[in-house]
Formats: C-alpha cells, sequence, structure tokens
C-alpha cells in the first residue's frame, strides 16, 4: 500500500474512531487497515494511534500529521478532480443526511433530474430528525431545519419554510377557534415539541408588532419526531406549528385548520452543512447547488 494509500486510511480512521467502520467504509478488509497503520507508524517513527479495546485515541503526534494529511490530500482531491470534472463532470459518491419530511415530500421525488444531470454520482441517502455527527459517521453533508447553533461546519441557506399554528377540526369542536392570544391561553392545550438533540420542549411562537412572542401551554403530550407532531394534532391532542408544506394536503381535506393567521410563526431557515475544507468537491458543490435551485422552483412557499 502506498503512502498516499496510507494517509487516506489513516485519516479515514481519525474520522470515523473505528478501524471497524472506517474498512466498512472503504471496502478493505480491516486487517489491511491495521497493517497499514503500523507500517505508517514505522516509517514516520512514531505512535499515531493509541488503541483500547473500546476506542482510539489519537495522540499529539497524530493530530499533526492528520491536520497535514487532510490538507495534502484535499488539494490532491481537488487538482485530480478538475481534470476528470472538465472531462467527464463531477463524479463519484455522496453521503447526506435529510430531515424526514424533505425527503419524502421533496428532495427523493425530485432525485431523478438530479441523476440525469450528474449520472456519475451516487447517494447514500439517511433520513431523520436526530442530531448527525459528519466527521465521525462520514456524512458529507446534512440538510437541517431551523435555527443552528454555533458550529464548526459550513453552512449554506437553501431556502425558507413558512409556519402556520394548527388544530385538529376535532379538536376546535371541542375547545373552541381561539380568536386571539389571550383566548389561547384559556383552557386550550398544545402537542408539545421537544427537540432530539436538547430534549427540551418548545413553546409556540407568534409575530406580534413585528416581535416574538413565546406562549406556553398545557399539553398531554410531547414528541420529538415531525410525524409524531402531525399525527398527534390530527388526533385532537392539541395545536401544533408546523411548515405548511407539511400539512397541505390535510388543510385541503379540512382535517386540519388554520388559526390566528394574523400571529404567524416565525419562518424557518432551511440550511445545507458540510465540513470545512480548502477545497469543496465538486459532486458535493453542485448537489448543493442543485438543493438551491429545487428550493426556488418549489410552489409550495419554500423561499
Amino acid at each position: 500500500m502506498d503512502r498516499l494509500h496510507a494517509m487516506r486510511v489513516f485519516t479515514r480512521i481519525v474520522q470515523l474512531r473505528s478501524f471497524t467502520r472506517a474498512a466498512d467504509d472503504m471496502n478493505l478488509p480491516r486487517a489491511t487497515l491495521t497493517h497499514a497503520i503500523k507500517r505508517l507508524e514505522s516509517e514516520l517513527g512514531t505512535q499515531l494511534l493509541q488503541r483500547t479495546t473500546r476506542r482510539i485515541h489519537v495522540t499529539r503526534d497524530g493530530e499533526t500529521y492528520y491536520t497535514h494529511c487532510q490538507r495534502l490530500l484535499a488539494d490532491l482531491d481537488e487538482v485530480e478532480g478538475s481534470f476528470r470534472d472538465d472531462a467527464q463532470g463531477p463524479r463519484g459518491r455522496l453521503r447526506i443526511d435529510l430531515p424526514i419530511s424533505l425527503a419524502r415530500t421533496l428532495v427523493v421525488p425530485a432525485l431523478p433530474s438530479f441523476f440525469a444531470r450528474y449520472p456519475q454520482i451516487d447517494l447514500d441517502v439517511s433520513s431523520g430528525d436526530r442530531f448527525v455527527n459528519l466527521v465521525q459517521e462520514g456524512v458529507d453533508c446534512v440538510l437541517r431545519i431551523g435555527e443552528l447553533a454555533n458550529s464548526e461546519l459550513v453552512g449554506r441557506r437553501v431556502g425558507v419554510l413558512p409556519r402556520i399554528t394548527v388544530a385538529s377540526a376535532g379538536y376546535l369542536r371541542k375547545h373552541g377557534v381561539p380568536e386571539n392570544l389571550t383566548d389561547l391561553q384559556n383552557g386550550h392545550l398544545a402537542v408539545n415539541w421537544a427537540s432530539p438533540t436538547t430534549r427540551r420542549a418548545e413553546s409556540l411562537e407568534f409575530i406580534v408588532n413585528r416581535k416574538l412572542r413565546a406562549v406556553d401551554l398545557p399539553g398531554r403530550i410531547t414528541v420529538s419526531s415531525t410525524d409524531a407532531y402531525v399525527a398527534a394534532c390530527m388526533a385532537g391532542l392539541g395545536i401544533a406549528q408546523m411548515s405548511r408544506y407539511r400539512i397541505e394536503p390535510y388543510l385541503a381535506k379540512g382535517q386540519l385548520r388554520e388559526i390566528l393567521s394574523a400571529w404567524s410563526p416565525p419562518s424557518l431557515p432551511v440550511t445545507v452543512l458540510y465540513p470545512r475544507q480548502q477545497q469543496l468537491p465538486a459532486r458535493l458543490r453542485v448537489f448543493v447547488d442543485w438543493l438551491v435551485a429545487l428550493m426556488e422552483a418549489e410552489p409550495l412557499g419554500l423561499r
């Protein structure tokens, strides 16, 4: 195994913190990776990784070597990729993670157009509401809805999701239709949403005279998945705030009704996130550009 390939093996092990996961990711026997690291450490004359039965720790020399490897490999990939891309177009495999609702209703149905335009790019798509560690899990980019915490990742906003306040027809028959925020706080219930990351229930939000106002309502149920949030609201368990595109079919059938439209909640940004790197691979760059164009063309008010 040549030095460049050994450097790629080393960086992938560091990123995934596992010989086994790196071997699976690179489609190589685990023994090949073990031999490559031992030989690399022997040639460099220093220990790069400390192995225990449960974890892999990167030594100080290993951290330094990893930083140099990242820069050298990124430069090499960019140089080689520029020739391939000019001649054949972007190519390779991307690992992406999408919110369940956007994956099902928007992104995945539109992928045939992406594959037709970029026939040499393959996608591994995961979908969920949980936090994804891009570096440790080997994911190239994630699409996220909502305001983001400070992050070392690079973020590019690709769209905005308007939200509305809704309740089921059955709930409104039983509890009445609140005409204003004062009515809302007199006897009404919420389907409480808890972030999958923080596990803290979030308030309902309204824009009143261009200022944000949070309203906390009692609730019998707290959920942390978008599907459960919709299902609980449909079941008449309380008032909820959702992206309009997500529930458009239920609104059209009258199963859900918009309420308090004069005080709409703030819209949610949609952002694509990817690790900071000197040169963005062409396959990732064109995928992000495609996402932006997809959001702009979407008729359900995503921008």
